[in-house]
């Protein structure tokens, strides 16, 4: 079996600092937080939403609502997983009609993820607009899907993992960039 290597790219601070940095452009680019709604993309991007609305509420003195949202029953890639999706828990908290949603997530590669949670929420109502926020942008795109707030670019090979750890998860906080042992040969 091969061994993972790991190699931290962001710490507990560096995780810190981006998310601060991403709650002030959020507010900034929406001049403050009315019609503000976060929603955080299962599992990382719950955590992550939940931090970032914190830090707005802080700086705007406003409580932002904020949401969870499972994307598993629209993901393109369903009939080639091996047994049957487990579906967690969606809660958006208010009507989206014509409020600023940030999806947050913890990871964007592909796009794909970002596609099945654009799907699912256009079943909760018309945002008048969605940005995106990622603490990590590791490239790779499958699809024309582009980050609005980005806590670190992290270029990758497509044989490497980022693994995101959190305090919430039972974990310190830390960014990992893995690889295989094996594929250094």
């Amino acid at each position: 079996m091969p061994k993972a290597m790991k190699r931290t790219v962001m710490d507990a601070a560096e995780i810190q600092r981006a998310l601060t940095r991403i709650a002030h452009e959020i507010v900034e680019r929406n001049r403050g937080a009315e019609d503000l709604v976060l929603i955080g993309i299962r599992t990382g991007g719950i955590y992550l939403a939940e931090r970032i609305a914190r830090k707005i509420a802080e700086v705007e003195k406003a409580e932002i609502p904020l949401g969870e949202l499972d994307v598993t029953l629209y993901r393109d890639d369903l009939n080639t997983r091996k047994g049957n999706p487990t579906v967690k828990r969606t809660h958006i908290p208010t009507d989206l009609n014509d409020r600023k949603v940030v999806l947050v997530d913890d990871v964007l590669y592909t796009g794909r993820t970002i596609r099945a949670a654009l799907d699912s929420l256009m079943d909760f109502g018309r945002p008048r607009l969605i940005q995106l926020a990622v603490l990590i942008d590791r490239g790779h795109r499958e699809l024309p899907i582009r980050p609005d707030y980005i806590g670190k670019n992290l270029p990758t090979g497509v044989d490497e993992k980022v693994e995101v750890n959190l305090e919430e998860q039972g974990e310190k906080d830390q960014v990992l960039l893995c690889r295989d042992e094996d594929k250094e040969r």
